[in-house]
């Protein structure tokens, strides 16, 4: 009995300080251990890397200033803008079919496709890389296919290049489109392309003028997705690529690795961030961001 009245007791004495806690502090009370965390996990080292870039070597900005002036920087950053802007333009137009099959289709082939979508996030980047290899290798299943009915008389080279990374690419940004493109045009009314249709248009024409248009800012959400995610892959670029195709998260991985060259690494890290933020604030502006992440 009297263990019980000193539980009771410290439980009011704990209620008592955490309301006091709470009215000193305001809102802020609440939201002080995340926002610790925040700061602690993600803004300080964030903060670390910009301070890197500008002090190593040398204290200034003679790490960005090698953007305009070393050539292997140049085509680090081309090559990735490249691959980035190519993934983006075919994960979209096969997104974009295989997101409107499966708005168009019945319940239970709606319900097999997405779970062929979402099959491959369950499946590890790497065991996807090492499987691509397989297929795009010289004696591999596409190449010998393609022998064996007389489609080519040589082997094509669909590994170590940029076509091979391309490839690998698309394969895992492609669920992210059909995933963005779908959310979308579940939103869409069918009832005005419908009504398109019952005024005269064609079924393309009512595609074209209505269903298209409404479906842009999905289009733009899942470009600029697949478009950040690209920016930033390493895995399967360095597996697929085999060293020959480095885009910018491998080179910095060198950068700070194997050469230790911290202030041209953290100064493409730095400037990789910025990159980010910059194209979600540009996104923000078409498509509500709260909405996209599944926030309420």
């Amino acid at each position: 009995m009297v263990e019980a009245h000193a539980f009771r007791a410290r439980r009011t004495g704990d209620a008592n300080m955490g309301a006091t806690l709470h009215r000193r502090l305001g809102p802020w009370g609440s939201i002080l251990p995340g926002l610790l965390m925040l700061v602690g996990l993600y803004v300080y080292p964030l903060v670390g890397v910009l301070w890197i870039s500008v002090t190593e070597p040398h204290v200034g900005l003679g790490n960005y200033a090698r953007l305009f002036s070393d050539p292997a920087v140049d085509h680090v950053l081309w090559t990735t803008l490249r691959i980035g802007v190519i993934t983006t333009a075919v994960s979209l137009v096969l997104g974009y079919l295989v997101a409107y099959s499966m708005v168009q289709g019945s319940r239970r082939p709606r319900q097999w496709m997405l779970i062929c979508v979402l099959l491959p996030f369950w499946i590890s980047v790497l065991a996807r890389a090492f499987a691509w290899v397989t297929l795009l290798r010289t004696g591999g299943l596409i190449n010998t296919t393609l022998l064996s009915l007389g489609l080519i008389r040589a082997p094509l080279e669909l590994l170590y290049n940029e076509v091979g990374v391309v490839v690998g690419m698309v394969h895992y940004m492609l669920p992210l489109a059909v995933l963005t493109l779908y959310a979308n045009m579940r939103g869409i009314d069918r009832r005005l392309v419908i009504a398109a249709r019952g005024l005269g248009a064609t079924r393309w024409g009512a595609f074209r003028r209505v269903f298209l248009p409404l479906s842009l800012p999905g289009i733009v959400a899942a470009g600029t997705l697949v478009f950040i995610f690209s920016l930033g892959f390493f895995i399967t670029p360095a597996i697929l690529g085999g060293g020959k195709t480095l885009m910018v998260a491998e080179f910095i991985s060198v950068m700070l690795t194997e050469t230790l060259d911290w202030g041209l690494g953290t100064m493409l890290a730095s400037l990789l961030m910025l990159a980010v933020l910059l194209l979600l604030a540009l996104l923000s502006r078409v498509v509500d961001l709260r909405r996209l992440f599944g926030a309420a």
